[in-house]
């Protein structure tokens, strides 16, 4: 059987790789302030912690579920394992859409940021480039891109952690620093007429990526890891992302938040000088890429889950040969020509990377992480309740899994009510409906794969979610090149 090159990544390494799919300074240039001028409402830092919290519940079903389904298809198993089969290709179908929707949403907006710091070329030819750094990178095992995304990481925090002390030590005059703390804080400040359900689903999107730790199971050292590295990522996003937050709208000043449009890059320049402006410019650029190496990464994971267990084409579970190989080339091949595919259809349509191509695969995919994480959490309480688990508590088995699933639910109706507003279309107008219509599609074809499986082939039906190879009968990668 075909393996990754395992208990190679550790819990820093799976961190960084979720943390990084995130992009802190995407969020931090592009989301925070685009809610501040969406919804001129204080409350910003307020919203990532109630989104962090809701991550968290919906985490620890997932993550515990995952100890004991090891799988680089962690949705598609874990679905499959509590639900039916026919779930766990459903969640498959909805995994490679969103992951793909995110991924390819980066390439217009590094193509267009490029573009503007260059001053020449179109974003199409920039994303070619992106998109070659992202295919060379997926040859190469988990553990050398999280080595080499970590330091992109490790100084995209510390750009991000000067904003914030430079944000709380320069407040709007007239607007200090306490005083902004009790407008983003309160309660009140979430219970804005017509801005609520988008604040929240503006601080939804930008924890999409911090669940794909799990797609690393295969790889990694332990479950302890897993679980350090899920919890790092939700938790250590949450409170970055809150704290920038609330320095933005303290330096901006809460009073005057209505059509906020200043530029982190400003301040940065204004406190530390030109030189922080322009590597936290660069940041910008490196962090969108090294997001869609992340999600590259995801995909090529789950591609090669899937491929393994003859649900998709057996020679898509390729991998890298050799003690230092392991990694997914097979997935990595598919998901570029999913990409290109994309980029290709859009470019021709000549439709625009930022009025167009970016929100709505950017929305695209954010539904679909949130649905996923969902259905996991009410997934896992009826895997617990099979007795499939190990010696969870009542807190894991029950209360996790019922408060996710329905801190989800009620994610997603406010998503649902925000979603004209994340695209720009006209209120009334019926194209927020192409998103359900993309995703109910994928749904209905793996419903219809399922059938055929069952039908043609049971064996691979009734395998669906538990093709994860024993360590003890498997030759790892690492071992490949011993002679005995």
């Amino acid at each position: 059987m075909t393996v990754l090159a395992r208990y190679s990544m550790g819990p820093a390494a799976l961190a960084g790789a979720a943390i990084v799919a995130s992009s802190p300074q995407t969020v931090l240039n592009g989301g925070i302030p685009a809610t501040y001028a969406a919804t001129g409402a204080a409350g910003v830092p307020l919203s990532f912690l109630v989104i962090m919290t809701v991550m968290a519940f919906l985490a620890v079903p997932y993550v515990a579920v995952g100890r004991h389904v090891p799988h680089g298809a962690p949705f598609y198993a874990q679905l499959a394992r509590g639900g039916n089969p026919s779930w766990g290709l459903a969640g498959a179908a909805v995994t490679f859409i969103g992951y793909s929707a995110l991924q390819a949403s980066l390439y217009p907006l590094l193509g267009s940021t490029v573009a503007a710091l260059v001053g020449s070329g179109s974003w199409w030819m920039w994303a070619i480039i992106a998109w070659l750094i992202v295919l060379l990178l997926g040859q190469y095992p988990g553990a050398v891109g999280a080595r080499v995304l970590g330091v992109l990481l490790a100084l995209e925090i510390a750009v991000v952690l000067l904003f914030i002390l430079a944000g709380l030590t320069h407040p709007s005059p007239g607007a200090g620093t306490a005083a902004g703390a009790g407008l983003a804080f309160a309660p009140s400040s979430l219970v804005v007429a017509g801005a609520t359900s988008t604040l929240l689903v503006y601080a939804a999107a930008a924890f999409a990526g911090t669940e794909t730790a799990l797609a690393y199971a295969e790889e990694a050292t332990s479950y302890r890891a897993m679980a350090v590295g899920s919890a790092a990522a939700i938790g250590g996003g949450g409170l970055l992302y809150c704290l920038a937050s609330w320095a933005y709208g303290a330096w901006v000043g809460f009073a005057d938040l209505d059509g906020a449009a200043r530029q982190p890059l400003t301040l940065l320049g204004e406190v530390y000088g030109s030189g922080i402006a322009e590597l936290s410019t660069l940041l910008l650029v490196t962090s969108i890429l090294a997001a869609q190496a992340s999600f590259g990464a995801a995909i090529a994971r789950n591609v090669f889950a899937l491929a393994r267990e003859g649900v998709l084409p057996v020679a898509w579970q390729k991998v890298s040969p050799g003690a230092k190989g392991g990694a997914p080339l097979g997935g990595t091949a598919v998901q570029a020509v999913t990409s290109a595919a994309v980029l290709t259809t859009m470019a021709v349509a000549g439709a625009d990377p930022m009025a167009t191509i970016f929100p709505w695969l950017s929305t695209i995919g954010a539904v679909c992480v949130l649905a996923l994480l969902t259905a996991t959490s009410w997934s896992a309480y009826t895997f617990f309740d099979k007795g499939l688990g190990g010696n969870e508590s009542v807190f894991v088995r029950r209360v996790c899994p019922v408060a996710g699933g329905t801190f989800g639910v009620l994610a997603l109706f406010f998503m649902a009510g925000s979603i004209g507003t994340l695209l720009g279309t006209e209120p009334g107008s019926p194209r927020p409906w192409l998103v359900a219509a993309v995703i109910g599609g994928g749904v209905l074809t793996a419903w219809i794969v399922g059938l055929r499986l069952r039908r043609a082939r049971p064996d691979v039906y009734r395998g669906i979610g538990r093709g994860v190879p024993d360590g003890r009968t498997v030759l790892d990668p690492a071992l490949e090149d011993v002679e005995v």
